[in-house]
């Protein structure tokens, strides 16, 4: 009787730890393999510190920049004296320092921009105080002297006077919702250029510069929304201007604010009637804040030196490239006191040129030649270094590098993987951000010349916990298609891999312009979190890959440009060639791949699937675009031109055009209200697969955006994608 008890006991013990070591669904969906990070963090201007909110959101606590040790509590909820909260989501510090703007009741509006209602926040005398009675605002900006700040309400600009008892005062009165908006971008301009905010105070403080966006003539888009509560039977629809492909985009202009005089001025600014301005940037000389402008087509960059007073502009650098400019300038530019950082693509790479504010060329960073820089971190002026991250020798590892003023360029980070950084305002130091395909993010402090000073945080207990579950082997391979090109990507295998075994394939993959995948980094695959979602599916008996087509990102122009014109083409085909070169491997069922996407991967999903080559058994399709005629005017246009200009690469490479090719079982899958990708996509879609009389499941998420989550969303939805995908495959 012993011994059956001490093997049942034994047997128990064994299912345990085979239980132990199967992944569960809803366990990633909820957030079990996510990483330990070190978010919104802010250098102090001291040079020495920075800082962070707590992870209980109840203060912001000053660290040092060498040590990483807390040397000061800037702000602590319960101790604060005045208004009373119970946690802060944000907070925007002052240029003296001398006091915070506490961000609290954050609402999301679309994908940067919100509302939330801001204190004050006095460092001398811990008073905290709110900066508007009048209803919740957004993008507050502090002016220059730290003693009046800037913000939004209803598309009108609003000005607060800290040395005037917080009087506030309204600068425009013209502001209306779906009309006119005042110092905040429209959706398109926010969505495709990366910001929310379209206001900067010049250097002394007196004058608020700004965008004025007219939408009165963007054409509207309503999408369906339903009360969830059983007891309110109502729907209704939510409106909002949204330019598709060759449509009227807002009417933009640049317009200033003189304190003292009261007077509102429009600049002279030399702009097409669809042109954009993308950023507008102030620079330490008061009569000059910086406007950079694009024309429709988005293949030639100016930028003005604005004097806000006089309203003269004067062009300072202008760059016009082959094809189009890529956005990322916008994300990387810098200027300091003297000078003007810009990346361009001009010479066939992403590289860095430096300019003064006059606009003179001082120096570029182009060594080696096929150095391509995916980040800029600043500029120190006064030693003439410049630091930034990019690729060198090969697109799957980033590292941290300086330019020295004599044209050396030092690597900081040698370590293979993926590597990022947060710098001091002196650069001296900086937080590094590290990881490879197989060990999560660690967080280190390191002077400037690359040197470890302590580690933060390592994410060992992760690293334990992935370990002790069934996980698979990830690599890094590369090809050649049938067409001579060479594509790179990465497999994930499973654990008891037997390399005489046939198995099916997932290919995972997004595609599109300047796109990157195929990274050595921890946050790869479609739930990201070390391609936890294909490491379930290896344990579902799957081999998952993921290639990066024509089109992609950190080769040079050339290969990710080429798709010009005709987006989906040339990413379709490489997708297949994927497909068809898996299909000869020994340990590949050339009968059992799938393909699934997400956003423009559900695009690239839909056109390899009907690319004419019957390679894929199934595919799911998440939030795909269908038909560029439906996407917004910047993104589509910039890769696209326009439909008039363009009708062939609008109507004939397109998975609506191409319904009747569609081959392998298809499940589509959309949220209703999704803002960015609309469901119009995947209804005219389905229409066309009817009359083509192709068989499809279809799954409709109530009231969920493009990023389809929230409570137990995802969890659903990937699990209705892994049973869809076993059906058609195991």
């Amino acid at each position: 009787m012993k011994k059956l008890i001490i093997g049942a006991m034994m047997l128990a013990a064994v299912a345990q730890m085979s239980a132990a070591g199967k992944l569960d669904l809803k366990e990633i969906t909820k957030g079990t393999f996510r990483e330990a990070t070190i978010a919104a963090v802010t250098p102090m201007s001291d040079g020495e510190t920075y800082a962070q909110i707590s992870a209980d959101g109840k203060q912001i606590v000053q660290y040092s920049f060498k040590t990483g040790k807390q040397v000061a509590v800037l702000f602590d909820v319960e101790k604060a004296r005045g208004a009373k909260l119970k946690k802060i989501d944000d907070y925007v510090m002052s240029p003296t320092g001398k006091r915070l703007l506490i961000q609290t009741e954050t609402k999301s509006i679309y994908r940067r921009s919100f509302t939330a209602v801001y204190y004050i926040y006095h460092v001398a005398n811990n008073k905290l105080e709110p900066l508007s009675d009048g209803g919740p605002q957004q993008t507050p900006v502090w002016s220059p002297d730290g003693e009046q700040v800037a913000f939004v309400r209803d598309n009108n600009i609003h000005l607060v006077k800290l040395l005037y008892n917080n009087a506030e005062s309204q600068v425009t009165k013209d502001g209306k919702f779906n009309e006119v908006i005042n110092g905040i971008p429209d959706w398109v301009n926010e969505e495709e250029f990366s910001f929310n905010s379209s206001m900067v105070f010049t250097a002394d403080s007196r004058q608020i510069v700004w965008i004025r966006y007219d939408e009165s003539q963007v054409k509207e888009f309503s999408m369906p929304m339903f009360h969830l509560d059983a007891e309110d039977k109502g729907a209704y629809a939510y409106t909002y201007k949204y330019p598709k492909a060759g449509d009227d985009n807002s009417k933009v202009s640049l317009m200033s604010y003189d304190i003292k005089s009261h007077q509102t001025r429009q600049m002279q600014l030399p702009l097409d009637a669809d042109g954009y301005i993308p950023r507008i940037v102030t620079t330490s000389d008061p009569a000059k804040v910086l406007a950079f402008t694009l024309n429709r087509h988005q293949d030639c960059l100016r930028v003005y030196a604005v004097n806000p007073l006089s309203t003269t502009c004067k062009l300072i650098v202008e760059d016009k490239v082959d094809k189009y400019i890529n956005e990322n300038v916008f994300a990387n530019l810098v200027v300091t006191d003297k000078h003007l950082v810009l990346t361009s693509e001009r010479d066939g790479y992403n590289h860095i040129y430096l300019y003064n504010l006059n606009g003179q060329l001082m120096r570029s960073v182009a060594q080696p030649s096929n150095l391509v820089v995916t980040e800029v971190y600043g500029y120190n002026d006064m030693t003439g270094d410049l630091y930034f991250a990019g690729y060198n020798g090969g697109p799957t590892d980033q590292k941290v590098f300086v330019s020295h003023k004599d044209g050396k360029v030092d690597c900081l980070t040698n370590r293979e993987g993926c590597s990022s950084a947060i710098f001091s305002s002196d650069f001296r130091n900086f937080l590094s951000v590290w990881s490879d395909m197989n060990h999560p993010t660690v967080y280190t402090l390191c002077n400037n010349q690359g040197k470890t000073q302590t580690t933060l945080v390592d994410n060992k207990e992760l690293a334990d916990k992935y370990a002790s579950y069934d996980m698979g082997t990830k690599e890094l391979f590369s090809f050649q298609t049938g067409e001579g090109v060479q594509l790179m990507g990465y497999m994930v295998k499973p654990k008891d891999f037997d390399p005489n075994r046939k198995y099916p394939v997932v290919m995972y993959q997004y595609g599109g312009p300047g796109s990157q995948q195929v990274l050595n980094a921890w946050n790869i695959g479609m739930g990201r979190q070390g391609a936890i979602l294909e490491q379930y599916l290896c344990q579902q008996g799957y081999i998952c890959v993921c290639v990066d087509n024509r089109g992609t990102g950190g080769r040079g122009a050339e290969f990710e440009k080429c798709t010009y014109l005709r987006l989906g083409e040339l990413e379709a085909r490489d997708q297949v060639e994927a497909a068809l070169w898996l299909g000869k491997q020994s340990y590949v069922d050339k009968d059992r791949i799938g393909i699934w996407g997400w956003s423009y991967g559900g695009w690239n999903t839909l056109m390899s699937m009907s690319e004419g080559r019957p390679v894929f058994r199934c595919g799911v399709a998440i939030a795909p675009p269908t038909c560029w005629r439906f996407y917004d005017t910047v993104y589509t246009e910039r890769f696209m031109r326009t439909p008039k200009e363009n009708a062939s690469g609008y109507d004939e490479v397109c998975p609506i055009a191409r319904a009747e090719k569609l081959h392998g079982a298809l499940l589509l899958v959309h949220g209703l209200a999704d803002d960015n990708v609309h469901y119009q996509n995947s209804a005219v879609y389905m229409d066309a697969l009817v009359q083509a009389d192709k068989d499809f499941r279809q799954l409709v998420y109530t009231n969920k955006n493009h990023s389809i989550f929230g409570g137990n969303t995802r969890n659903h939805l990937f699990r209705q994608c892994i049973n869809f995908m076993n059906e058609n495959l195991k």
